[in-house]
Formats: C-alpha cells, sequence, structure tokens
C-alpha cells in the first residue's frame, strides 16, 4: 500500500470517526424517566368477566427509567406499585358465586425490566404518535389476604359439590410473598417536545401460580391466576440534544 493509500485511509478513518462523534453528540438525549397512574386489574377465579374483575379495580402510580439504545429501542426499568381484588359476591350469575363468596385483597409492588420497540423509530423525534410494543421479565411481592368467612357450606354440600373438602386444602396451603411475572404490552406515545411526552399502554402479566387469590383447589385449579394494567404516564427526556449548540437540519 503506497502513501496515498495510506493518505485516504486514514482520512476515511477520521471521517467515520468524526460523524459517530456528532451523531453521538447530536443524539446525546439517551435516558427517559417517567411517572404515571395506573388501574391494576385482577384476572382469575373470583371473576367470572374475561377481560379481569373491572368491579373490584384498583389505583396505582408507575415509575420508570428508560435507557434509548437506538431511535427504534430501549430498555426501561420498571417499578408498579399498586393492588389487587377480587370478590366473588361482586356478581349475581352464575348463581354459585353469592353462595361461595370468596374474595381477597393484596398490595402489589412490581419490578420488571422491560425492552421497549418503537416500530416507527420515533426515540429521538419532537413531535408526532409512535406505537411501540414491550415485553421482559419481573418480580411481583405480595401480601395476600384471603376471606371465605361467607361461604355457604351447606349450599355446596347440598349439591354434591366437594367444594368444602377442596377450600380445608387451600386454607392449607402456603400463600406466594414473591411471584415471577412476564409482562408484556403495548401503547402509544406522543412527543409533544424535544423534552416532554405522553403515554397511554395496557400491560398484561403472565403469572406462574394459581394462589394470587388465595384460592385454587376450591375454585379452578386448571388455570393459573394473572393480572393487568392500564396506565397513563407523563416522560421527560434527560440531557442536551446537541452539544454543539447547532440548529437542527429538518428535511
Amino acid at each position: 500500500m503506497n502513501k496515498s493509500h495510506l493518505l485516504a485511509a486514514a482520512l476515511l478513518i477520521l471521517m467515520i470517526a468524526k460523524s459517530h462523534f456528532i451523531f453521538g453528540q447530536i443524539n446525546s438525549q439517551k435516558f427517559e424517566i417517567g411517572a404515571g397512574i395506573s388501574s391494576f386489574i385482577y384476572q382469575g377465579d373470583l371473576t367470572p368477566e374475561r377481560l379481569g374483575s373491572s368491579k373490584t379495580m384498583r389505583f396505582g402510580i408507575n415509575l420508570y427509567g428508560s435507557r434509548i439504545i437506538s431511535p427504534a429501542f430501549s430498555l426501561r426499568t420498571n417499578l408498579a406499585i399498586g393492588g389487587l381484588r377480587g370478590d366473588d359476591a361482586k356478581y349475581k350469575h352464575p348463581e354459585y358465586r353469592q353462595q361461595r363468596s370468596f374474595n381477597f385483597r393484596t398490595p402489589v409492588i412490581e419490578l420488571s425490566q422491560l425492552l421497549v420497540w418503537n416500530p416507527l423509530a420515533g426515540n429521538y423525534k419532537d413531535k408526532g404518535f409512535y406505537p411501540y410494543l414491550f415485553g421482559g421479565l419481573g418480580v411481583s411481592f405480595l401480601k395476600i389476604k384471603r376471606d371465605w368467612s361467607k361461604y355457604n357450606a351447606e349450599y355446596f354440600n347440598a349439591s354434591g359439590e366437594d367444594v368444602t373438602a377442596r377450600l380445608a386444602l387451600d386454607t392449607a396451603h402456603a400463600l406466594p410473598r414473591v411471584i415471577p411475572v412476564i409482562p408484556v404490552g403495548a401503547g402509544i406515545r406522543y412527543n409533544l417536545s424535544q423534552r416532554l411526552a405522553l403515554n397511554l399502554e395496557g400491560s398484561y402479566r403472565m403469572s406462574f401460580t394459581d394462589y394470587l387469590d388465595g384460592f385454587s383447589q376450591a375454585a379452578n385449579p386448571a388455570r393459573n391466576d394473572h393480572y393487568h394494567t392500564i396506565t397513563i404516564s407523563a416522560v421527560y427526556r434527560i440531557g442536551k440534544r446537541n452539544t454543539f449548540d447547532c440548529p437542527v437540519v429538518k428535511y
């Protein structure tokens, strides 16, 4: 390789390095923080509603920090604090729910790590609507309080069902305090400005326990319990957009 080739190669490397440096300076807003209000909806044995127990919905908060890794992807560390509740007696049909009258409540503190995908690559955009999908892993901390004090044993004994015997198995079963969850969901983001955005999202938690509501054998042992949230949040982008203070060229 002669001197002219070496010089050309050196210039090319310098230009590539400079372009990466400038891009990194222009897109130096790598972090976001967010806070929002969430509705927590239980889905399990104590509700006939396919989408969860809207009659016992509880509210909580959602806090998170995100690391933007590209225009399309970011990593989010999420903290959700709220509660779950279910109550057979809220439903008149089928009739047995009024007679069974199982209920529970628990606070929920959930910590999760999520990968967020913005298919329109809008992570650095200043304006506009952008849909996104996310999924990850998490743990939920619980303190379940179950109640069967209004259970009508005579009704079920007369029907020939062995609910009472199965209830005895449930009451002897230790309740979980920490459970793994798999959060998956979708949302839409509206970028108000270079700094601020609003998110509206739904997140479904797949769990690996049938004792989220405190009951299994006396209810439906064939299916696990789950929960989901609907959250509206405000997002603030941290960092300088352009450390050289140069105007942004728009096409």
